[in-house]
């Protein structure tokens, strides 16, 4: 861009070295809309990474004096063509579009940013921003989803001894040992104990009844 495009030009007559020179540098400060550093008023995580059906939290702090300033979260690997998911309108109410949503606290100088149900096509760049007249401040967030766990299914049948590690089934032999020593043994001693205290001979019976007196 010329300055003749930005309408600053040279008057006539004047050479370069002029006076008028010094006038360009605040001019061209009032014309430029902002800083071209992005992210010269916002800072972010760098990277995030939430489980798959699960969620994950962006946190993106930005200078004093953006309080009343649209925040917005986007998505896209070019931060001037990124497409926006969820803004706040402005002040510290909590916006919400599907799986999305983002609030702005103005005391703390913070947007929070949290995706639900996270899906694997999640994961990318995204980016938070403040919405301004000229070039917006943002900051670039990666975003990485991980797998879900593997969880193992419980049996619901009591597994036979064929299918355990010989250590099992070792294991289970001890138990059995341990088992009759200490439960059927004594339980099948009391048992026979019973059995014979019931069938004992009863005192007086083999000898016909109880001696007769013979003086009568």
């Amino acid at each position: 861009m010329s300055l003749e495009d930005i309408g600053i030009c040279w008057s006539p007559g004047r050479e370069p070295g002029d006076s008028t020179m010094w006038l360009l540098p605040p001019l061209l400060l009032l014309l430029v809309p902002g800083s071209s550093d992005p992210s010269a008023f916002i800072t972010g995580p760098g990277e995030v990474r939430g489980p798959e059906q699960g969620s994950l939290t962006v946190q993106c702090p930005y200078d004093p004096g953006w309080e009343p300033y649209v925040k917005y979260w986007c998505r896209g690997a070019d931060w001037i063509k990124c497409q926006i998911l969820v803004r706040t309108p402005g002040s510290e109410l909590e916006v919400k579009k599907g799986r999305v949503s983002i609030r702005d606290n103005h005391t703390s100088h913070t947007f929070t940013v949290t995706m639900e149900k996270l899906r694997r096509e999640d994961a990318g760049t995204y980016w938070c921003g403040i919405e301004r007249t000229g070039a917006d401040p943002g900051v670039r967030v990666k975003v990485t989803v991980g797998s879900v766990l593997a969880t193992t299914d419980i049996p619901t049948s009591s597994p036979t001894v064929s299918s355990l590690h010989p250590e099992g089934r070792s294991l289970l032999s001890s138990v059995h040992f341990l088992l009759l020593v200490f439960l059927k043994l004594p339980l099948f001693l009391s048992m026979v104990g019973a059995v014979l205290w019931v069938n004992r001979p009863q005192r007086g019976s083999a000898g016909g009844g109880p001696p007769q007196s013979e003086n009568r």
